[in-house]
């Protein structure tokens, strides 16, 4: 039966501009493309849910077909939840732990140095694709020993002093993975005379959701919002964010995918380019030395999707001496856990190809970028080093 609330594949005018805009459709032929993995074959799936075709499983949830249609509608929304409601869900080993970020971080960061030792000792990596289908040219992130939020505990008296805050939600990147960008928004921040404060949270779901387990990324979603809710009815801080994706499921994730009521922090949440627009907008500018270096920008899919690019050219371009060259808009490939995934993998170097290409050309000092797994990627696949806007900040101020 159609649920009335949910038809949103109706609006379709089936244009294709979703599919000529579509990153894994031009890499592969195994998927059809969004408008007929999404409406198209919505409508079939709701009359016979056995006619669901297993090329769904290609989408990597980039969005960018919901970013060029004119009409709308969420076609990627329609592919993850008919993922969910259709495929039979099988346990894999390597699903259940690419979808448990924080299980994964809190023991890898006890044991960092071997875990870095061992993800990147080929024999390991070549057992990983056999029997996990991991493929063994990828490159893992390393982990750092311990947590940012232990870390932060040192910092939290200091914080608390300042006059204006705003609370940071993390995210599991910088927890386990990067403490370095959450240190310089603290030292970006702190020179605008801002207090950042840390709450208690969990993975924000967007691996959860990937790999189907949606009662998981329910949980989680109903933590954060239950715990940043509470911090923003204390205090009426703002709530900023430093990944693209984790902003992303914060703001639309949680109601269009999970559904469920955001309404309690949705208003007081800012990804930080925006939050850094909108204070440099008052005159709460940083003092900043002129850095002679030639940056290319990259803009993460998930940023595009929610329309805050020019927030982060804005803030690039606030760096006196900065040459920045704004590249063309390709996805990077990876989509998270996407680029982990053996049958996945060469999809997903094909999609990036371009953009690699584009970066070479450009051949800049260093690249930027907002999303976590877009850095992985192009570090991967570049010999650029690759940092987050507010890195560059930290790195300009006086």
């Amino acid at each position: 039966m159609i649920n009335i609330d949910n038809i949103s594949f109706d609006h379709c005018i089936k244009c294709t501009v979703c599919t000529v805009y579509c990153p894994v459709a031009r890499a592969t032929h195994f998927f059809p493309g969004p408008k007929q993995s999404g409406p198209d074959a919505e409508r079939l799936r709701i009359k016979n849910p056995e006619l669901v075709d297993k090329s769904l499983s290609y989408c990597s949830n980039c969005k960018r077909c919901e970013i060029a249609c004119p009409s709308n509608v969420r076609i990627a929304d329609i592919i993850q939840s008919s993922k969910w409601k259709y495929f039979k869900k099988r346990f894999r080993v390597r699903d259940y732990f690419l979808a448990r970020t924080d299980l994964l971080g809190s023991l890898a960061t006890r044991l960092s140095f071997l875990v870095n030792l061992f993800t990147g000792f080929f024999p390991i990596k070549f057992l990983l694709e056999k029997f996990l289908k991991i493929p063994s040219k990828r490159i893992f992130p390393k982990y750092e020993n311990g947590t940012f939020h232990g870390w932060y505990k040192k910092q939290k008296k200091h914080q608390e002093n300042f006059k204006n805050k705003v609370i940071y939600f993390h995210g599991c990147y910088v927890d386990y993975n990067h403490h370095e960008l959450g240190r310089d928004l603290i030292k970006v921040l702190n020179a605008m005379n801002i207090g950042v404060l840390l709450t208690t949270e969990k993975c924000c779901g967007v691996p959860l959701i990937a790999n189907g387990y949606v009662e998981n990324a329910r949980k989680n979603a109903l933590f954060n919002i239950s715990s940043l809710g509470r911090s923003v009815r204390e205090s009426g801080l703002r709530i900023v964010t430093t990944s693209s994706s984790c902003n992303l499921a914060l703001k639309h994730e949680y109601p269009n995918l999970l559904e469920l009521d955001n309404s309690a922090i949705v208003n007081h949440l800012d990804f930080i380019t925006r939050f850094l627009c909108m204070e440099f907008d008052k005159g709460n500018l940083p003092a900043m030395k002129p850095m002679r270096i030639k940056a290319a920008y990259h803009s993460p899919c998930h940023l595009e999707r929610m329309g805050l690019v020019m927030n982060t050219i804005d803030v690039l371009k606030k760096i006196p001496g900065l040459d920045l060259h704004i590249l063309h808009s390709e996805c990077c490939g990876m989509a998270g856990t996407y680029g982990f995934k053996s049958e996945f993998y060469n999809v997903s170097q094909k999609i990036g190809k371009e953009l690699f290409d584009i970066i070479n050309k450009a051949s800049p000092d260093i690249v930027i970028t907002d999303c976590e797994s877009c850095k992985w990627q192009i570090e991967m696949n570049t010999p650029y080093k690759v940092m987050h806007p507010v890195s560059l900040l930290a790195m300009a101020i006086a």
